[in-house]
């Protein structure tokens, strides 16, 4: 048993590091392609942005004429020209050289090593571009010694002409930098070979393969750079698509590299990338070893498990079956004490349930109650509110009837038409009498705050006559609230009405009813200029049966307090120096 796991566990790990070392080395390759692909991106809008430079600079006026002229003055309003467009493009040099090779203005004019002066006729970009109109160049400067491309266009007179040349040099120091940041080697070459732009100084001018006549011809790069370049790289860069891994030494050190290539937008030009597989690969095939080991040796350990198992299957099995009829008798007995207790548990929500439906309609009765008790105390001054225009009816009456005996008409249509106000007017007192009276149901929607208001005063407007109580209002300014308005009008009645009691013995009583609204809330004030509230009974106001009234029950302004609530609104009172006052706060529709 032990050889045979020993053995089938080798032979699976190394089967299992193989084809990790396959998918390690495919990933690697996707992501090598990635990442060439995006630096030749980087590259591309870099030289995108450049190649239009020259022939801009080409056609530029100030350039033609000093090319034409060879004016010192134009040539040093041009030096500044192009030394500010050299920093906003941030290219190595701009300059314009005439047809004979001088260069007579540049953006380095005011550096150690200015080209003003200097005579570039024998540089390949110069003769090319002043033969074909345009040419690209990759050397080492004359001067700066720094390596660059050189992007060269003709200039040419408005007869045809030429005058000369504009070049821009372009480095890529910022480029190489970033690339050699990444940690991931990466090499340009031109179509004859040659490494142009890379991220490792030590490869810049080496080549593929060893140069050819042909390959000489195709490079853009000066052939006169030095013994050392135009030697092929110290490592070989593979040209199958397949066999992409290459062993080379970065910084000192030998290590193998996924390749990739990717073009480029120059014609010829082709990115080249090297990415790291030491540790990716080697980092895979040992967890695909370690877990086919893992895997396999839990395999053999559940097989060993299992043979075990066999050997005690029978008791295990005698066992497990006294142990289910014990578990089946005590989940029957904890079934039926789960089945009691639920049953008990209902009953108790049964009973919860009519208790709240039993809580709910006494507070509706409640609620209804108030409003009787509400109506019985202002019934004396609805009477006299009615009586008055009663009254005043019979005299309108006989007073249309003696206009009619005299034939008078018209005087006795006046008449008829008062006894008409009158009638609406008692009609108005008895249908909102009616409706306070009425025990509905609450129903919150939007209501007119003054509307309520209206209702409650009419319902109160004699008693408040009768008791010479002097009634301010200052309600014009609030709209629509949250409620309902028969509830509502009940709580300012019976707000009002505690008022009134609270004023019998007050010389020059007054009640200020007030409403003002607060951002989204609206609060309704009522204050009189009474003796106020005993300071022991202002902390249980809102108790239930606690009262200062002889005959009071003490639950008036309990409901009042749980009608707002229902509202969501919160009546409260407030302190002051004089009387009392309580504020309704309720929520406005706007």
């Amino acid at each position: 048993m032990i050889l045979a796991w020993l053995f089938v566990t080798a032979t699976g790990a190394w089967v299992w590091g193989e084809q990790a070392r396959r998918e390690a080395y495919s990933e690697l390759s996707r992501q090598a392609d990635a990442s060439a692909a995006l630096h030749a991106s980087v590259l591309r809008s870099e030289m995108e942005k450049y190649r239009a430079l020259a022939p801009a600079m080409a056609s530029d006026p100030d350039v033609i004429a000093t090319l034409r002229t060879g004016s010192k003055s134009r040539a040093e309003i041009l030096n500044l020209r192009l030394e500010e467009l050299s920093n906003r493009t941030r290219t190595s040099a701009i300059y314009a050289v005439s047809a004979d090779g001088i260069t007579l203005a540049a953006s380095n004019w005011n550096t150690p090593v200015s080209f003003v002066g200097a005579n570039y006729s024998f540089r390949p970009y110069f003769i090319r571009a002043l033969q074909s109109g345009y040419a690209e160049f990759f050397a080492l400067g004359t001067v700066s010694r720094q390596p660059g491309l050189y992007l060269a266009h003709r200039v040419i007179d408005s007869d045809g002409t030429p005058l000369g040349v504009t070049v821009v040099k372009v480095e890529f120091d910022a480029l190489e930098a970033e690339w050699r940041a990444a940690g991931e080697p990466a090499y340009v070459v031109d179509p004859g070979g040659v490494v142009l732009v890379t991220s490792q100084p030590e490869w810049r001018f080496h080549t593929l393969r060893p140069m050819d006549a042909r390959m000489r011809q195709l490079t853009l790069a000066d052939q006169t750079l030095g013994k050392d370049a135009l030697t092929p790289l110290p490592f070989q860069t593979p040209q199958d698509h397949d066999a992409r891994v290459v062993t080379a030494s970065v910084d000192g050190v030998a290590q193998d590299w996924m390749h990739a290539s990717s073009p480029t937008s120059s014609p010829g030009w082709t990115l080249h990338l090297l990415m790291p597989s030491r540790g990716a690969v080697e980092t895979a095939i040992a967890n695909a070893r370690i877990l086919a080991a893992l895997f396999l040796t839990l395999a053999f350990g559940i097989a060993g498990v299992l043979l075990r198992r066999r050997q005690r299957q029978a008791a295990q099995q005698r066992a497990a079956e006294r142990n289910r009829l014990e578990l089946e008798r005590r989940i029957e007995e904890r079934t039926r004490d789960l089945r009691d207790a639920n049953a008990a548990l209902n009953n108790e929500i049964e009973e919860r349930v009519r208790a709240e439906a039993s809580r709910e309609a006494m507070r509706h009765e409640l609620v209804q109650a108030s409003k009787l008790a509400a109506l019985g105390q202002i019934a004396a001054g609805v009477a006299h509110e009615i009586n008055q225009p009663v009254a005043a009816i019979r005299t309108q009456a006989e007073t249309a009837t003696a206009y009619l005996d005299q034939g008078q008409s018209p005087k006795a249509a006046g008449a008829l038409e008062r006894i008409g106000a009158l009638t609406s007017r008692i009609g108005a007192i008895t249908h909102e009498l009616l409706s306070f009276s009425r025990k509905t149901e609450p129903k919150l929607q939007p209501i007119d705050l003054n509307e309520a208001i209206d209702g409650a005063l009419l319902l109160l407007g004699g008693a408040l006559r009768q008791a010479d109580v002097r009634l301010e209002r200052d309600t014009a300014n609030v709209g629509y609230v949250i409620g309902d308005r028969f509830r509502l009008e009940q709580v300012i009645v019976n707000l009002m009405q505690n008022a009134m009691e609270a004023l019998e013995n007050t010389p020059a009583p007054a009640i200020v009813l007030k409403a003002e609204q607060s951002g989204t809330q609206v609060v309704v004030t009522i204050t009189d200029n009474g003796p106020g509230i005993d300071a022991d009974l202002i902390g249980q106001l809102f108790t239930p049966f606690v009262t200062s009234k002889p005959n009071g029950v003490g639950l008036g302004l309990v409901i009042c307090r749980d009608i707002i609530a229902g509202f969501g609104g919160e009546l409260s009172h407030v302190p002051t120096p004089s009387g009392a006052r309580f504020a309704i706060v309720l929520k406005c529709t706007t």
